[in-house]
This record gives structure tokens, C-alpha cells and sequence, in this order.
């Protein structure tokens, strides 16, 4: 039986690892959309410094949780209180084992506790399948993003 993914809020603790978390997703989970284009990549990942993970931690507007695999990080992601989901990285090793899901349940629950009624995000086309199958739908053409295609997506939240 595999073991039980533990999601928590992240804390200013958990910077570095977070860190580490989004650079090997994008640049290994993430490669058949920046197609190991350099410029793609740091387009892609020019935000993702220790400092502003140090921001996104203490701005009381959005919520970092992370999950744990046997009390070991594998996956972070973040959301706004306005409903958008900024993003869900995975250690490329974990993906299909159910982080993922369980790091957007999460935010879920907390836009949620936000009073909030739907959610919104910009998908990669890698990650659609995986949006889609948790109740997300395209609401719009793609767009480009940090020199990417996105497909802008929402879903309606309630109460379970």
C-alpha cells in the first residue's frame, strides 16, 4: 500500500527546499513545454529565486503548502485569495502518485475557507490531462506566458 501524502502550510523554513522543488519540476518535469530552450527555461524560472519564495511565504494573500512523502518534501504549490492557483510543482520522481492532487485539494480547501466559489489557473499543455481530470475546464484560447503556451482554466469550488 503506498504511503499517505501529507500536505502542510509551507513556513520561511521551507524556502530552500521550495526552491529546489519548482527548478527540477520546470527543468526536468517541465521539459516537453520549454523543449530545453534556455532562454525558455529562465524566462520560466527568473521569479523562482530564494527571496521571493522568502515574499510569497509572509504575503498573507496567498497560501504555499507542500507535500510530504514520509516527512519528506515532494511537492509545493501556491494560490491567491483571489481564486488563481499560481502553481503545482512536483519532484519529477513523484509524479503520477497522486502529490499533485493532493497539493490542489489542498489550495482548494483553503479558496474554499477564503469564501471562495471557483478557481482559476494558466495550465501548460503538460499539465492540462492532469487539471482536466480534477474538474478544471479551458475558458478561454491559449495564451503565451513567459514565452509558453497556457491554457487559461477555472473550476467551480464547493463544499464536500
Amino acid at each position: 500500500m503506498d504511503e499517505p501524502i501529507h500536505t502542510c502550510k509551507a513556513t520561511p523554513a521551507d524556502a530552500g527546499i521550495i526552491n529546489r522543488i519548482i527548478e527540477r519540476s520546470i527543468r526536468v518535469g517541465c521539459a516537453l513545454d520549454h523543449r530545453n530552450q534556455p532562454q525558455v527555461v529562465a524566462t520560466w524560472t527568473q521569479n523562482q529565486t530564494h527571496e521571493n519564495i522568502q515574499l510569497w511565504l509572509s504575503d498573507q494573500q496567498l497560501y504555499l503548502n507542500l507535500a510530504l512523502l514520509h516527512d519528506k518534501p515532494v511537492g509545493v504549490a501556491m494560490a491567491s485569495n483571489q481564486g488563481q492557483v499560481a502553481f503545482c510543482y512536483v519532484m519529477p520522481e513523484w509524479f503520477r502518485r497522486g502529490v499533485g492532487q493532493a497539493l490542489v485539494r489542498d489550495l482548494e480547501g483553503w479558496l474554499i475557507n477564503q469564501g471562495l466559489r471557483q478557481s482559476r489557473l494558466n495550465s501548460t499543455r503538460t499539465g492540462e490531462a492532469f487539471y482536466r481530470r480534477l474538474g478544471y475546464q479551458p475558458q478561454a484560447e491559449p495564451l503565451t506566458v513567459a514565452g509558453l503556451p497556457v491554457i487559461p482554466m477555472h473550476k467551480a469550488l464547493s463544499k464536500v
